[in-house]
């Protein structure tokens, strides 16, 4: 059973590339009005070209910053007039061994990766509870391991999952559904641990691509309103046998 998404209004972070552009297209295609967020207006306009003919709203925002999300929010609900989808999907990742892990690095992943959603969350919630509608939050691999080589960007996602799962917790009865997606590695422009970004450094078929990301958070989506997907965990086949 699955309920349909046209004329839904979603707003997805990060959406400028990757997982977040991809899941703006799959909406948009289901009929939905979409909001797009990201600091790169130009690669925003580039997704909105991509979606052309639909209901698309680009607004530039640094989710890293209380009041570009809080105005981000209210240019949505001007626009669209309501909102029944967030899709926290905003985030960074840095490496480095801890005793020379920077603080600038530190901060850039705190600030998106837990900053950036609690702000996003926040804003969203008066309007997903009065629509009875989604929030989704794009955990990580790591949101269920511990990272000897990127701890910082772990327990950041460790946060995610804890922050998710409490606001499914506090807004389950209200009627908001709330799922958390952990992928492993996506086929994006991230950049690995020796700086090559993943889309460059492996060939279609060795890790998740974005697409795949997308479709598993529009599977959750459709879910009929009595319904909940908590949470997806979405590994390549081989992952546990890699990382056990």
């Amino acid at each position: 059973m699955s309920s349909s998404l046209e004329g839904k209004k979603a707003v997805i972070t990060g959406a400028s590339a990757g997982i977040g552009k991809h899941i703006a297209i799959k909406l948009a295609e289901e009929g939905c009005k979409v909001v797009l967020c990201s600091r790169s207006e130009d690669k925003l306009r580039e997704v909105a070209d991509r979606i052309k003919g639909k209901d698309v709203l680009v607004v530039p925002t640094d989710i890293r910053k209380e009041e570009d999300v809080k105005s981000m929010m209210r240019k949505t609900v001007e626009h669209f007039g309501g909102l029944d989808i967030l899709v926290n999907n905003a985030g960074v990742i840095r490496y480095g061994d801890m005793e020379d892990f920077s603080t600038e690095d530190y901060k850039a992943v705190m600030e998106t990766n837990v900053d950036g959603t609690f702000y996003a969350t926040r804003e969203a919630l008066p309007y997903i509870k009065e629509s009875k509608g989604n929030i989704v939050f794009i955990g990580s691999f790591d949101s269920n391991h511990p990272r000897s080589f990127n701890p910082i960007y772990a327990s950041s996602k460790w946060w995610v999952k804890g922050f998710a799962h409490s606001i499914e917790a506090i807004f389950g009865k209200d009627g908001v559904a709330v799922t958390l997606v952990n992928p492993s590695e996506v086929r994006t422009e991230i950049p690995s641990e020796d700086g090559t970004l993943y889309k460059d450094k492996f060939n279609e078929g060795e890790m998740l691509e974005p697409e795949e990301v997308a479709e598993t958070v529009l599977f959750a989506l459709k879910r009929t309103k009595n319904a909940t997907v908590s949470q997806l965990d979405l590994y390549r086949r081989d992952k546990l046998h890699d990382f056990f």
